[in-house]
């Protein structure tokens, strides 16, 4: 979704009335349960912050988020306010129903060791990365590499050139830009708090990021 003209669509909810409130520190993963009609709201805190995150339905964590599927139902790589966010069965797991930023990329995936190693030097093959913080996450529930699967990444600007070619831009995203979705399934949401720096996702300088739900 192109940020230059992109049209806000704000929420009205009171932070007071947030049955969670929780802040994420820079770097770091974060997992929970969202229900049905129940609404998450990802804050970007301090602005150009890349958070990568997935969604399994909570019945069973063999369904979860499917770009493929997400990406062909809005025939578009990107998603915005009135996505839908498909699982790999066809199923709708969230939808879409704020945004201020206009910029949230489902092509570029999670940054891990190996890709840092490839894409930055053997230099960079120790650091943290996105792929880590999944498996930190995800293990707590069961699940393990096998079930990380390709994610979103809010906030983060990816153009697509008209060859097909992906480049990680400079972020677009303002302190205290967020999104917000409804779950239409029992959700559990799985986010890394992206610790990247060799590439301008993060601004080079990862930041913490807020996650509250909200009642149906």
């Amino acid at each position: 979704m192109s940020n230059s003209s992109f049209t806000p669509v704000l929420s009205s909810r009171d932070i007071a009335t947030a049955i969670l409130d929780e802040v994420i520190a820079a770097e770091h993963p974060w997992s929970g349960v969202v229900r049905k009609g129940q609404v998450i709201r990802i804050v970007d805190s301090e602005g150009c912050q890349a958070v990568d995150t997935l969604f399994y339905a909570l019945a069973d964590f063999a369904e979860r988020y499917s770009a493929q599927d997400t990406v062909l139902a809005q025939g578009t790589p990107y998603i915005g306010p009135g996505s839908m966010l498909y699982s790999n069965r066809g199923n709708v797991l969230a939808r879409m129903v704020a945004d201020t930023c206009g910029s949230h990329d489902t092509s570029a995936g999670a940054c891990s060791c190996e890709s840092n190693t490839v894409r930055f030097g053997h230099h960079t093959k120790y650091m943290h990365a996105c792929r880590e913080n999944f498996l930190i996450a995800v293990t707590r529930h069961g699940m393990g590499k096998r079930d990380i699967v390709p994610n979103i990444n809010f906030f983060m600007n990816v153009p697509i050139d008209p060859d097909g070619t992906l480049a990680i831009a400079d972020g677009v995203s303002s302190g205290g830009d967020y999104v917000e979705l409804v779950a239409e399934q029992d959700l559990l949401c799985v986010i890394s708090n992206c610790p990247q720096v060799n590439n301008p996702c993060n601004g080079f300088d990862p930041t913490p990021i807020r996650v509250l739900v909200w009642e149906a």
